[in-house]
């Protein structure tokens, strides 16, 4: 018998083994990070609103603006609120998407 039979070590482990050590080890981390973990999805939510919400209010209020100046056939406040909103869902989808990698490399190296 070899000497890692009984302790766990990685040499006498399968594959299948060293995934479901690696799985219960990550669901431990979440456990004891779970009120980080809620506060930070709530701060994660705070900033994405935001990212969309002030180029969205700041295309709108220089649409209003250009109108109140230099009246036309076409809306300037809708045509700038409608770029400012695209504008903040890229710039949340940016962020999302930023996240999403650093999880994904956090949990490779969890994994390692």
């Amino acid at each position: 018998m070899s000497e890692d039979s009984g302790t766990g070590g990685a040499k006498g482990q399968t594959p299948f083994s060293r995934e479901v050590a690696a799985k219960a080890a990550r669901k431990l981390k979440a456990q004891r990070d779970s009120t980080q973990g809620v506060w930070l999805g709530l701060g994660m939510m705070g900033l994405i609103g935001w990212s969309v919400v002030v180029p969205t209010l700041a295309g709108a209020a220089l649409g209003i603006w250009l109108d109140n100046r230099h009246p036309g056939r076409h809306s300037w406040t809708l045509m700038l609120l409608i770029v400012g909103l695209a504008i903040g869902c890229l710039n949340a989808w940016h962020w999302v998407d930023k996240e999403d990698k650093e999880m994904r490399e956090e949990q490779e190296d969890d994994d390692e």
